[in-house]
């Protein structure tokens, strides 16, 4: 193995986590005592089955409690450390690694903002050493996994032997706004509460076979004609953040996907035929089936990410490592076979990764 190839890193473990509570779509509609056809289709029609959520308070009279931008964002911290510290550990139990060998932190998340990071939240809740450096990626949405996987390979093949982690934590809950517009229903029928964190390190592999892939190239584009797509703006109205979906992202992001997976693979000889696993954002049933369709993928090949949509929603950032996951337990990855991560989010941005066992 040459020294170039010893320093690309790979990924060593990988650990996800929700919250307690989950719901079906229908147990959410009742919650919140919704009766219009249109809005229950949404619902009934997203390929959700079930998400984990942290609901408003009963209101006494069947219905919600609409939460105050400063209780979201009291939610958004404790449930962000919460699911955060369960998929850390996760992750360094599946890398066989301990929390005092963690040597970077990198945090993702654009359900809340937190001054201090959560990086540094979770530095003192989990008396993590006072020495280990942290980054957080805040704001950037359902893509910013992959953006942060690009900055911490970065770290960890500038710091061989030490190792790293990527976790995403996302509270979508501080993010739900109660009111009966379509806009409001589109989101509150799709995102679910999630976090999930995976390990880097770079440098020769140890005696046992590592089960995570090198991470080999990235490769990113970014639509401007399509900035206002995807937002998490103030809503003053409410007087709230909420976020906005526009019904054309599907096809937005299906015309480009082609484009820069094309591009991930222009220099290494591979062909889209030569990728064995693809582990795309559960962004929605419609976008899966636009990259399904761009890409000339079968249902098999994006099973993990219609299952994760299936079982927890859109969990945003850390989607695909959902889906990372479920490939790893299935023990089908062989040495030498390729993969691609795809993530996509405002921007609008597709993000992409080639990886190989």
């Amino acid at each position: 193995m040459t020294m170039a190839a010893e320093l690309r890193p790979r990924a060593l473990g990988v650990g996800t986590a929700v919250t307690s509570t989950s719901y079906t779509q229908q147990e959410v509609l009742d919650a919140f005592e919704i009766t219009d056809p249109k809005i229950r289709s949404v619902f009934l029609n997203s390929a959700i089955d079930r998400r984990h959520l942290t609901l408003p308070p009963p209101d006494g009279k069947g219905g919600r409690v609409p939460e105050p931008q400063g209780d979201l964002l009291d939610k958004h911290k404790a449930k962000a450390i919460e699911m955060g510290a369960e998929a850390l550990r996760a992750c360094l139990k599946r890398a066989g690694a301990e929390l005092a060998e963690l040597r970077h932190l990198c945090c993702v998340t654009s359900t809340g903002l937190l001054t201090p990071g959560l990086s540094a939240l979770l530095i003192k809740e989990l008396g993590i050493d006072r020495h280990c450096s942290r980054s957080d990626i805040v704001g950037m949405g359902c893509n910013a996994g992959l953006n942060a996987l690009g900055v911490v390979a970065g770290w960890a093949a500038a710091h061989p032997g030490e190792l790293a982690v990527v976790l995403c934590a996302e509270a979508c809950s501080a993010a739900y706004a109660i009111d009966s517009t379509m806009r409001t229903a589109v989101v509150n029928s799709l995102f679910g509460d999630g976090a999930s964190a995976i390990a880097l390190r770079s440098g020769p592999d140890g005696v046992a076979d590592p089960e995570g892939p090198r991470i080999l190239e990235f490769a990113s584009c970014i639509i401007p004609d399509a900035s206002d797509a995807m937002r998490y703006d103030w809503d003053r109205e409410q007087g709230r953040f909420s976020f906005y979906l526009d019904p054309q992202i599907p096809y937005v992001v299906g015309a480009h996907a082609e484009l820069v997976v094309d591009r991930l693979l222009a220099d290494t000889g591979l062909r889209r035929s030569d990728i064995a696993h693809w582990l795309v954002h559960s962004g929605g049933k419609k976008v899966i089936d636009a990259v399904v369709v761009n890409l000339g993928l079968t249902r098999y090949d994006v099973r993990h990410t219609v299952g994760v949509l299936r079982d927890y929603g859109n969990v945003s950032s850390g989607s695909f490592l959902f889906s990372y996951e479920r490939l790893l337990d299935e023990g089908v990855a062989k040495p030498g076979e390729y993969g691609v991560l795809m993530t996509m989010g405002p921007g609008s941005t597709i993000e992409t990764a080639l990886v190989q066992w």
